[in-house]
């Protein structure tokens, strides 16, 4: 299977660059880019997850409610982007339970950071896929932890997919960035590897973000975003659909790593009998 989570948030990045946006900015920069995915996993006939903070959730509980409307997973991103705390697992899950009214079972921290596997757990949630097991200067050293899924606390790990060798990152700057090619080589690699891949997007990269003057964005985040990006993904999807990979929403492949686990351990207790 193919995951395509996309982080929808508020678009807080430029203030890491000095720039000033302002919070309706930030909302509708992250809905205009939301709003490309969905038109476009509509035409591809594609699920994917959706992590939202709270904090854009009720904000905007219209593209929440087309998200579900559409057939999309809600997931967790936490309460706001830019600001966590251990309270904010439970309070962001109930919320967007009560906007979306589905269960949310899933969390992805923001930004990939660390966070209390044991605080995963008693927010009541099922999987975290919060880990990308690769090094990334400057933000965080992965290179010893589990390249793919594994359960800490009872909490399944699903990391971010990297590439079968070197551990080369497969997210959403590698699609801003490599050659297509190169990517789906990487990427079938890993998925002949692995079984699947895990891959995340921002909605706002799939708007226009050459405007450095206004927000402050580096060159190597920029380029291919908007429509370009659009056509990036497009294309990725064709590859893998042509290939025969599909695509599903993050909860329903933890449910088959769930089926698969919990058998592994009954059948062993049931053949002793």
């Amino acid at each position: 299977m193919i995951l395509l989570g996309f982080d929808v948030e508020e678009f807080d990045l430029p203030l890491e660059y000095g720039k000033s946006i302002s919070f309706d900015e930030q909302l509708e920069i992250s809905t205009r880019g939301t709003q490309t995915i969905l038109n476009l996993l509509k035409q591809k006939n594609v699920k994917a997850t959706f992590f939202c903070t709270a904090n854009y959730a009720v904000n905007r509980p219209d593209i929440i409610g087309q998200i579900v409307t559409d057939g999309h997973e809600i997931a967790s991103h936490g309460y706001f982007h830019s600001d966590f705390k251990s309270e904010h697992l439970l309070q962001s899950k109930l919320v967007l339970q009560q906007i979306s009214r589905t269960e949310v079972t899933g969390f992805r921290m923001a930004r990939m950071m660390p966070v209390d596997e044991a605080e995963i757990a008693e927010a009541g949630y099922e999987y975290n896929s919060s880990l990308n097991p690769t090094w990334l200067p400057g933000r965080y050293n992965n290179l010893k932890k589990p390249r793919t899924w594994f359960y800490d606390r009872n909490v399944l790990q699903l990391p971010a997919s990297v590439s079968a060798r070197l551990r080369f990152p497969l997210f959403w700057l590698s699609f801003h960035n490599l050659p297509l090619f190169l990517l789906k080589r990487m990427s079938g690699g890993a998925y002949k590897k692995d079984g699947y891949l895990n891959l995340y997007f921002h909605p706002w990269e799939f708007t226009d973000l050459h405007d450095k003057d206004s927000i402050g964005i580096p060159g190597y985040v920029a380029r291919n975003s908007g429509d370009a990006l659009t056509r990036r993904l497009a294309d990725f999807i064709d590859w893998a659909q042509a290939k025969g990979y599909p695509f599903a929403r993050t909860t329903d492949f933890c449910n088959t790593i769930k089926n698969k686990y919990q058998e592994a351990i009954v059948l062993p207790l049931w053949a002793a009998k």
